[in-house]
């Protein structure tokens, strides 16, 4: 099932981020974070967006999150995506089942746009993201430099909200999971996993 992340799931996400970290450049972190610095970026993720965990069984198989984009005020209403599955996991459709649930919570906590940056070249990653609904947005050239190699990072892109309109305010989380709105975002994604 899909459910917001506790501080006991910590570990278990800790250990599937590891992998990403040592040996690929999917994230442009190089050290992997000790367990209270990751529960720290957990804790600060949540107290303002999701961070959610595939749970299968107690175990946890994949989680995302909707971290900051940009500290200045008119970038409040953007969320950045990230997504790290479990390797005996990824063929699943985990990564879908999360990110639906991700984004249906943001839209309902009127967020108003979300982003995804890739490491290129990933053309699996690109299909996920298109299929999604997803647009490219740009491509920053030889930005990361990881394992001894130069790399790219393209951005998509997802509106959640009519860009027409006014802003809204962004409401808690905690306010949207208490409604029953949020409850079926949050288990919106569950209808895409492959048993």
């Amino acid at each position: 099932m899909i459910r917001m992340a506790q501080l006991d799931d910590v570990a278990a996400m800790l250990e599937i981020y590891a992998p990403f970290v040592k040996n690929t450049a999917v994230t442009f972190e190089v050290e992997v974070p000790s367990l209270p610095m990751f529960q720290q970026r957990i804790q600060h993720i949540q107290e303002q967006a999701p961070c959610l965990v595939w749970d299968q069984d107690g175990e946890i198989l994949g989680y995302a999150y909707a971290g900051p984009h940009r500290e200045r005020a008119a970038y409040q209403w953007v969320r950045e995506l990230s997504l790290y599955i479990h390797a005996k996991a990824r063929s699943k459709k985990y990564g879908t089942a999360l990110y639906t649930s991700l984004t249906e919570l943001l839209r309902c906590q009127n967020y108003r746009t979300v982003l995804a940056g890739i490491t290129l070249p990933n053309i699996p990653s690109v299909h996920f993201l298109e299929r999604l609904g997803f647009y490219p947005v740009g491509v920053y050239d030889n930005v990361g430099f990881k394992n001894g190699k130069t790399y790219r990072v393209g951005w998509w892109q997802l509106p959640l909200q009519d860009p027409k309109q006014p802003a809204r305010p962004i409401r808690s989380i905690q306010e949207v999971l208490q409604s029953p709105e949020g409850q079926r975002a949050l288990k919106r994604g569950e209808g895409h996993i492959l048993t």
